[in-house]
Formats: C-alpha cells, structure tokens, sequence
C-alpha cells in the first residue's frame, strides 16, 4: 500500500528558508456533484446557521517518516498521541496529513476508533502527478471506508498545489520552483491555469472515491491562488495573518463566507519566541539552515506566552463567528527540538507545535526523545475544554 514519499511541510519549510523564501509567496464556492451528507446538514458557515461557536476544534497531525533514525515514524507513539489529544488536548477532530499512505491511513483508523472526528489530507511533493491522484484515490477510499463505518470525517484531497505539485510552477523540486517564484520568472497566469486544470482533477477523483464532505487547503492569498470553491463542499484556507485587533481577523474571514459555505481554518499558529505572530507563516525563517548543525539566527528571545496568547486570541475569533472547522498547526515537529541547554540550537523556536521534543541525548541523531507541553498546548486545551 505504501506510496511513493514527498516532502514533508517541514521539510519545505527548512528548505524554503534556506533559499530566503520572501513572504510574497507563502499565504495566503455549492459543490458539483454535492453528495447526500453534504445536503443534509444545517449549514455551518458562519453565515446565518443557527449553530454557535466552532463545530469542529482540532490539531494538524504530521505523519512523516522523520527526518533522523531517532524520529522515525512510530505507529506506537501515534497511538499514545492520539490519546492525549483527545483526552488531555480535549480535541474533537484530528487533521491527519502530510506523506505515505500507510502512515495516513493508520493515523485516519486510530483517530475514528477513538471517536474523533477525522480531517484526512494526504500532501505529497516532488512526485509525479499520476502518483499525487493515485495516492489521493487511495486515501479517498479509505476516508470512504471510514465514514461508511459510521465515522465522522472530511477528506481533503490536498494542500496549496502551486507548491507541491510538479509542472504548475516550473521546476523539479519544491525548492526550484520557489527559486522561480522568486526570481519573478514565472508566467502567473500560466501557472493560475495549470493550477486550476490540476485543481479540478484531484477535486474528480476525490468525489469519485469519497461521498462525503470534500475540501482543499489553499493559501489565504487568494489572488495568488484564487480556487473554484464550487468543486469542493467546505473551504479551507491556511490562515497566519496577525492584526492588533480582533475585529480586524473577523473582517478579513468573512470574505471567504461570500460562498455560503462552510469555512476551516486548516492550519493556523505561530512559533514561541516575541515578535513571531508579527512574521505570520515566515515565523519559522530565523533558522540558518546553511549550517551544519542548523543554528538560531541573532538574538531570538523565547516566548512560549507569546505563542499561547496568540493561538487563545484566533480560536476566540474563531468561535465568535461560528466556523466550521479549525486546526492548530501543528501537534509535534518530532525534527526540532528544544534545546534548553543551549538556545542557539533551540530549533522548537521556529516551530509552530504545541509540544516541544526534548532528545535523550542531544546531539545524537539516534537518540531517543519525548515531547512536552508548551503553554500554547495548555491555552489550546482550556478552550477546547470549555467547548467539550
């Protein structure tokens, strides 16, 4: 079953920084075909449904194989992660992405047994388009399989494809097709139509295999990436603006109700350190990662309050306008830990996860390791706890 692999988010994410990723480029619809589920339930939009406060309070769980041999995939760990984020978290919805369709889809079952209900979004990269859809069909089906079994679930058929998917910006790699993005090279409205054609494919073959609600988690810009929310039955949106007021988020939200549908919030955080909600989806470029071992750039003052606050402020907004769905990017970021000992290798600052891992042995990429709350888990876990 398993699937050729892509890079992972992080992955992406060190690599982009790496290249100097400029925040021009990083984020920011009823359905054809609308299937029967959909078209029973109330609405859910923020629009004028009678449903108050969020419907679904979730986290983003990765399920790459890890970059080292000491964070390698662990079907053991998932199970016990699952756990906590249902009974300690207080999460009613588990977002299950990133690459490999075993791993997904062992994640997917684990999160339905326990009663959660179930976003699943395969994202592969650097692969062919054939095995992008392949893999799509295969996860759709299980996703199928899921809910046939009375599970609650969303199936997602991806994320931000301009990025991911080869032959939409030109390049082989993620990194080469930031490198084009960059130099300002690229034909955008050539790349809107590659988008959009590739867009309404995954969109088919997702409604092919998958008879309940289907989404897509695409950049907040929408003029980079403008999407046809008619193919898709709830909207997804990556969302890391930051504004001094509340009001200003709610203003900027409800430009994607104009659809009257349901609106999720598919990541949305920050990194633990002042002056990280400022930086928005850049809040992880204060890595150099042209060194070896990748190190702190300047002086970076950790603050896990900083990111609590933050993360306490978006869910307060979200609630207030009764979206559908919102998941906090992301769980663990299992490839950079917290180094207490010595901030300058503390990479937990340029992640956005609510748990920081802590290894056995530092400087052993073999070495075992286990995670921690940060505050923003406790922030995180108060409110969902409230809702619960």
């Amino acid at each position: 079953m398993e699937k050729t692999t892509g890079i992972s988010r992080a992955g992406f994410l060190a690599g982009a920084a790496a290249v100097g990723l400029a925040g021009a480029v990083l984020p920011a619809g009823q359905a054809a075909g609308q299937s029967a589920a959909t078209a029973r339930e109330p609405d859910r939009s923020g629009t004028g449904g009678k449903h108050r406060g969020l419907r679904h309070r979730g986290v983003v769980y990765t399920v790459g194989a890890g970059e080292t041999p000491g964070t390698a995939w662990s079907a053991a760990r998932m199970r016990e992660d699952v756990r906590v984020i249902r009974d300690d978290l207080h999460a009613d919805t588990l977002d299950v992405t990133g690459d490999g369709v075993d791993r997904l889809v062992a994640t997917a079952a684990e999160a339905a047994e326990r009663g959660l209900h179930v976003w699943l979004q395969p994202t592969l990269g650097d692969i062919p388009e054939k095995e992008i859809l392949d893999s799509i069909a295969e996860c759709g089906r299980f996703a199928e399989r899921l809910r046939r079994q009375g599970a609650s679930v969303d199936f997602s058929v991806g994320c931000e494809f301009w990025l991911f998917v080869p032959g939409i910006v030109p390049g082989e790699t993620v990194l080469e097709r930031v490198e084009n993005l960059q130099k300002g090279t690229v034909d955008m409205a050539r790349m809107q139509r590659r988008l959009a054609r590739f867009t309404a494919k995954a969109a088919k073959t997702g409604r092919s295999v998958f008879h309940g609600r289907l989404s897509y988690a695409a950049a907040q810009d929408e003029e980079f990436e403008p999407v046809d929310w008619h193919l898709f039955d709830v909207i997804g949106i990556d969302y890391y603006s930051y504004f001094p007021q509340r009001a200003d988020y709610v203003r900027e939200l409800r430009r994607y109700l104009r659809w009257s549908k349901p609106l999720a919030i598919t990541e949305f955080g920050t990194c633990a350190y002042v002056g990280a909600p400022e930086a928005g989806g850049m809040g992880w470029n204060i890595v150099d990662y042209t060194k070896e071992p990748n190190e702190i750039k300047g002086h970076v003052v950790r603050s896990e309050r900083t990111q609590a606050a933050y993360l306490g402020d978006l869910l307060d907004v979200f609630e207030s306008m009764g979206l559908y769905a919102a998941m906090a990017f992301e769980f663990v970021t299992p490839d950079a830990p917290h180094r207490p000992d010595n901030p300058r290798y503390d990479l937990d600052l340029a992640s956005y996860a609510l748990t920081k891992p802590i290894k056995d042995r530092p400087d052993d990429p073999a070495s075992g390791w286990h995670w921690e709350p940060k505050e923003a888990f406790h922030a995180v876990a108060r409110r969902y706890g409230r809702r619960a």
